[in-house]
């Protein structure tokens, strides 16, 4: 018998809202959280756009000192990790640390903290180089300080495969749970990659949007207009527990984790494989492993990057997994508001199902206004839609052909 894995708290650093309210509320209403880039001067880059976290006061979650010698992207792993820990009520105090873990994904770590490093030794030399210089950039860095925190003694370490990290992260400790290497797990993901390298790079590689005039329209997935992804920023966290923790201590629970599915494209550095093969395989395994049949699921949150191939490949594959059911099904994008979070994805998009399975809404995928032929699914176009929905997957897919599926389903007793 499987041990059974509840959500019990959930945190968010998101382009649209600074906490798991705010962020549903503005993903309801279609709130693109797309616009010029602000952090630096990025006239005359091919992509001038961007989904950024506006208004983060590091200082509501850490002393002064100690932020200066974190990347952002730490900063915004501990804001989100400490909202899913207050959410859930659990404490090392009160609970046994080392059966508190914690995995938190990223696909690129401090590269802030990279280029303006690497910047003073070329200016200014080695002596100028921070000491905190290699703590701020590594990418393992996320999941340390998390657990230095709180105090979490269990399972800890990062996961890094491009956009499917943080869908990784937990995947990992939904089966850690289950094999009994800890009760509860600290999990999910983090990114700030809008930086000038990171930018230019993507640039290079021409998979950004050249929307520039029309910023809150760039991202589209699953439209025929669509021309590439926008980049966007931020964390997700949820607090995944064995249920027999969560009811011994009367915990809240908002949703069950029931099944993971993780493949290998085996195929390009970017390009999906023909028809969608590694995510079909990575649906069919979720699926298994969650022992649901595919007339099941009622909802698929779409890895729907905005990007020609990518599109195409995933609506393929949902089509070769759930047949006739795909037409039934609702699937919409989280990326058409906030942007592709990149490492912090499936974080933040898993946090969107549990939402959904709890208030039987769905958010749109806006920007639906020219539909293309290949990409003929329910991808909830424009406006919310009210749901019932028993059932959902979370799809990430990322950079050297990572699939990752997470199924999540209402909490029954």
């Amino acid at each position: 018998m499987k041990k059974r894995v509840v959500i019990t708290g959930m945190g968010v650093l998101t382009p649209v809202g600074h906490s798991v309210t705010e962020y549903w509320e503005n993903l309801k209403q279609g709130k693109s959280g797309v616009a010029k880039v602000t952090r630096f001067e990025i006239n005359g880059f091919p992509t001038e756009i961007a989904a950024e976290v506006k208004n983060f006061e590091p200082a509501k979650y850490i002393e002064k000192k100690e932020a200066r010698k974190m990347d952002l992207v730490e900063q915004y792993a501990i804001a989100a990790a400490q909202q899913a820990v207050d959410d859930a009520g659990i404490s090392s105090e009160k609970m046994d640390p080392h059966r508190i873990g914690v995995v938190i994904g990223s696909g690129i770590g401090g590269i802030d903290t990279l280029e303006k490093q690497h910047k003073n030794l070329i200016t200014a030399g080695h002596n100028r180089v921070s000491p905190f210089f290699i703590p701020m950039m590594i990418i393992d860095m996320c999941a340390g300080l998390v657990a230095m925190r709180f105090g979490f003694k269990g399972p800890n370490y990062a996961t890094v495969s491009a956009c499917a990290s943080s869908a990784h992260a937990i995947a990992d400790s939904f089966k850690i749970i289950q094999r009994e290497e800890a009760d509860i797990m600290l999990t999910g993901g983090s990114e700030a990659t809008i930086t000038p390298l990171s930018m230019a790079g993507f640039c290079s590689a021409r998979a950004m949007s050249t929307r520039n005039d029309q910023p809150e329209k760039a991202s589209r997935p699953f439209d025929k207009e669509r021309d590439g992804f926008v980049m966007g920023e931020g964390s997700g966290m949820l607090v995944l527990e064995s249920l027999d923790s969560a009811l011994a201590r009367g915990a809240k629970i908002y949703a069950e984790v029931i099944g993971a599915g993780m493949t290998a494209d085996a195929y390009h550095i970017t390009a999906p494989a023909p028809n969608g093969e590694g995510a079909c395989n990575a649906m069919k395994i979720a699926l298994k492993d969650a022992d649901l049949q595919p007339q099941e699921v009622d909802y698929i949150n779409a890895h729907g990057t905005s990007t020609d191939l990518g599109d195409i490949s995933e609506t393929l594959a949902i089509k070769n997994v759930f047949g006739e059911h795909a037409h039934k099904l609702a699937v919409n994008s989280t990326k058409s508001i906030i942007g592709h979070l990149l490492g912090a994805a499936g974080a933040v998009e898993a946090i969107v199902c549990v939402k959904t399975i709890q208030d039987g809404i769905l958010h749109p995928t806006i920007n639906q206004e020219v539909p293309d032929p290949q990409c003929d699914l329910d991808y909830v176009p424009n406006s919310q839609r009210k749901k019932e929905v028993r059932a959902a997957l979370s799809n990430s897919f990322g950079f050297g052909g990572h699939n990752v599926t997470l199924a999540v389903k209402k909490y029954q007793a």
